[in-house]
């Protein structure tokens, strides 16, 4: 029985992954269209570049759907703990297109900044470009809320990372419109606003794209759950009747499974089905504190009784 609503539980996290996901890739083929006809008829080569790097993102919605499908599988012979860590590869993998999305936006910024002080800017951009510019921040933003919050219903990191994803998009067309805006309302020479902005955007990108990074390599590394959560871990086991001194504890996350290896003392005189009784009321409490998606290894050692 716990399988099968394990693998309901799958299924479900994947069905609500994949609906937020292929909402947000619909919203950035529309998007970049829009973008990319206003840069082309509000002459904005900056909308243009906007427009094109909105595409971007229909890369990482392929990421998430193809880890949160691989990651749904229920374990077999070769992967005994599931599949959960193919979603956090999905975050890396992420991370690493938002770091190289960073460094392009910064690298062309300081390009363009230094053609702009040596050469002058001409052609001055329509209002269209400006007003695509805001619909693009308010849309994005939006789309990341709705994304993160989906993300953090479910415990997905590479939804969350796709959520900082559609939020580097904003960023970036708010570089865009400081520069169009600055040009439309100040004049051809602070255009350079553009380049400069995009370079704080770059490192604004850049900057959560590496936290994601962190995130995602701990797990993939093992590295054990917060200090707190262990903690909360062995108090939980520890108000159990009958359990002493709980100790030994290891503990890991896969995607979105918390696995916990945990050893627990129990009179040596009570028989072995009350022992494993014993054992599962801590497995229970512990997932009605912390959540069902656990992977548990008690291991019951003889306690004599003073």
């Amino acid at each position: 029985m716990r399988k099968k609503d394990t693998l309901s539980n799958s299924k479900k996290r994947l069905i609500k992954a994949n609906k937020t996901t292929v909402a947000g890739a619909l919203l950035n083929i529309a998007l970049s269209l829009v973008k990319i006809s206003a840069g082309i008829f509000g002459h904005s080569q900056a909308m243009i570049a906007d427009g094109i790097h909105s595409i971007s993102d229909l890369g990482s919605d392929i990421i998430v759907i193809t880890g949160m499908f691989l990651a749904s599988r229920p374990k077999d012979n070769t992967h005994n703990y599931g599949h959960g860590k193919y979603e956090t590869l999905s975050a890396l993998i992420i991370s690493i297109i938002l770091t190289t999305i960073g460094i392009g936006i910064g690298y062309s910024s300081i390009i363009k900044a230094v053609e702009i002080l040596s050469y002058g800017q001409t052609g001055k951009p329509h209002l269209l470009a400006f007003v695509a510019a805001l619909t693009s921040i308010i849309i994005k933003e939006g789309l990341y809320r709705y994304t993160i919050k989906k993300g953090r219903e479910i415990n997905s990191p590479a939804l969350i990372a796709n959520a900082y994803h559609h939020r580097s998009d904003a960023f970036s067309s708010l570089g865009t419109a400081l520069g169009i805006g600055g040009a439309i309302l100040l004049g051809n020479n602070w255009v350079i606003l553009d380049p400069i902005a995009g370079v704080v955007v770059s490192l604004i990108i850049i900057a959560e794209a590496i936290h994601i990074g962190i995130i995602s390599i701990n797990e993939l590394l093992e590295v054990s759950l917060p200090l707190e959560i262990q903690n909360e871990i062995l108090q939980i086991a520890a108000s159990i009747p009958e359990v002493h001194k709980p100790h030994n504890l290891k503990t890991r996350r896969i995607g979105n499974t918390f696995a916990i290896d945990l050893h627990i003392l129990i009179n040596s005189g009570i028989s072995i089905e009350k022992g494993h009784s014993i054992a599962h009321r801590v497995e229970e409490e512990i997932k009605s504190q912390l959540g069902s998606e656990i992977l548990f290894s008690i291991h019951m050692e003889p306690y004599r009784l003073p």
